[in-house]
């Protein structure tokens, strides 16, 4: 297996982080990179880069005028008197089918569904690089490879086509899922991160080419909140191709693992031929998000349990935020495949 990144993805250093009311260092640090690395080194993984695959397969999920918004918004949001250093909206619309504003305050509100994304100079150039990553490992599966890691950062569940939100500005297990998909193969995302996929399945929300499914802390009283319910299935010819399975908050390996054997029946019925697992390590016991009790030998069960699926996978890395055990974490993950 080979590692995806590009060094790029460190640029981006958001400053800014909203929770509970109160103004807070954003946890979706760069030095998280060196943590993953560290795994990344433990298991002995070739650490390449990417080709550049141009805009393509990031506007197959995104639209144009999203992308154009992510590329230009800082400049326009620093011609405003009094701006703020990086983007952060402070007006939401009640839903999207309303007027486009031209306004770089209101596109900001249109396309971020919280604060915790806040948007810098070096912010496009990074969410680029963590895409590209994700391509390439989707193209590393496509060549051949058994399993390809993409060191994505920042990360992307939380990106719906049109908004950013929860750390994330685009979609980089949708647009590897998407390659996929494009090159023919039948594709189910899982996703193991703590918070709900809310953007990934919003994507494909509608669509029966791609089977979504996510493991999380319940969202009644924990981010995302509005999204990741049971009762979602999918809308339209989506229907049958979502499953959510949300746990109690504090859940442990045993329910972490009872629960991915019943992603793997939804797997296996759907048919699915290659996997995207988006791999979030926030679900560890001492990650700062405080949401799940997984263990780094739990870690290690669910990377062995996804490689015994047999199926070619891109593994694309969501959240997981620095403890001293990150790295263990990915190490652990990774070692399902050696």
């Amino acid at each position: 297996m080979k590692c995806v990144f590009d060094a790029a993805q460190r640029a981006h250093d958001p400053q800014f982080f909203l929770s509970s009311g109160a103004p807070k260092p954003c946890p979706e640090q760069p030095a998280r990179v060196d943590e993953l690395l560290r795994g990344v080194a433990a298991v002995g993984l070739q650490v390449v880069r990417a080709a550049d695959a141009g805009m393509e397969p990031i506007a197959a999920v995104h639209p144009e005028r999203y992308l154009t918004f992510l590329q230009t918004i800082h400049a326009r949001w620093s011609r405003i008197d009094g701006a703020s250093a990086e983007v952060i909206p402070n007006v939401h619309p009640d839903h999207r089918g309303v007027g486009y504003p031209l306004s770089a305050v209101g596109q900001a509100g249109f396309h971020m569904t919280d604060t915790s994304c806040p948007i810098s100079a070096a912010t496009w150039d990074a969410a680029y690089a963590s895409a590209q990553s994700a391509i390439g490992a989707a193209d590393l599966v496509l060549g051949g490879d058994r399993a390809a890691y993409a060191l994505c950062r920042p990360p992307g569940h939380h990106a719906f086509a049109e908004l950013a939100g929860g750390f994330c500005y685009l979609n980089n297990s949708a647009i590897a899922a998407q390659r996929l998909t494009d090159a023919g193969r039948r594709v189910a995302i899982l996703d193991v991160d703590v918070h709900h996929g809310n953007g990934t399945q919003g994507v494909f929300y509608a669509r029966s080419d791609v089977l979504t499914v996510s493991i999380h802390v319940h969202p009644e009283r924990f981010y995302p909140f509005f999204w990741g319910y049971e009762g979602e299935h999918g809308e339209g010819e989506g229907v049958g191709a979502n499953l959510n399975l949300p746990l109690p908050r504090g859940s442990g390996d045993a329910a972490f693992l009872a629960a991915l054997e019943a992603g793997f029946r939804k797997i296996g019925d759907w048919k699915a031929d290659t996997l995207v697992l988006a791999l979030g390590l926030d679900a560890f016991t001492g990650d700062p998000f405080a949401g799940m009790a997984v263990t780094t030998p739990g870690f290690a069960a669910i990377g062995r349990a996804v490689a015994g699926l047999g199926l070619p996978t891109v593994i694309v890395q969501e959240g997981g935020y620095l403890s001293p055990e990150l790295g263990d974490n990915l190490a652990a993950v990774l070692g399902g495949w050696q």
